[in-house]
């Protein structure tokens, strides 16, 4: 019984040309990370948040401004914090 033919090129899909498969190696993108700035930012805003709730607490009986702030002490103090975490979002 006769033996098949044994080729050494790859088999390509009719019409392509030889070029084509060497566009198909992958390639590596660097993005080069999240800036410095913006992990300040991010992480500032979350501290700022949480020492703004403690200060309330601890403190705002005793510092007028905050006293009259009354609960919007709350929504600044959960807005620095929420507006800190959905940073994280975009953290590479």
């Amino acid at each position: 019984m006769p033996k098949a033919k044994v080729t050494k090129d790859p088999i390509r899909p009719a019409g392509s040309s030889a070029a084509a498969g060497a566009s198909r190696t992958p390639v590596k993108v660097n993005t080069g990370g999240t800036p410095v700035w913006y992990k300040v930012i991010m992480f500032g805003l979350m501290i700022f948040g949480l020492a703004w709730l403690i200060l309330y607490y601890l403190a705002g009986d005793q510092i007028s401004w905050l006293t009259q702030l009354g609960p919007w002490n709350y929504a600044i103090g959960f807005a620095g914090m929420i507006l800190g975490l959905l940073m994280t979002m975009g953290w590479r």
